[in-house]
């Protein structure tokens, strides 16, 4: 009897945490589609077109 209630605990603290976890997920997810992003700064002159690190590599194409 105890073992059953205790893998019933368990079981309801996982269900407890995953929708503590999606609530929690959907909060900053509104938080960060609110925040009002600056507008990117101008490349510098004199830089490739490409910065990633992909196009620093030769044979990056692999």
């Amino acid at each position: 009897m105890e073992t059953a209630v205790l893998i019933a605990v368990i079981i309801l603290m996982i269900g407890v945490a995953m929708r503590w976890t999606h609530v929690l997920n959907a909060r900053h997810d509104a938080r960060i589609e609110a925040y009002r992003f600056s507008d990117p700064l101008p490349r510098p002159p004199g830089l490739p077109d490409d910065t990633g690190r992909r196009a620093h590599h030769t044979g990056a194409d692999r």
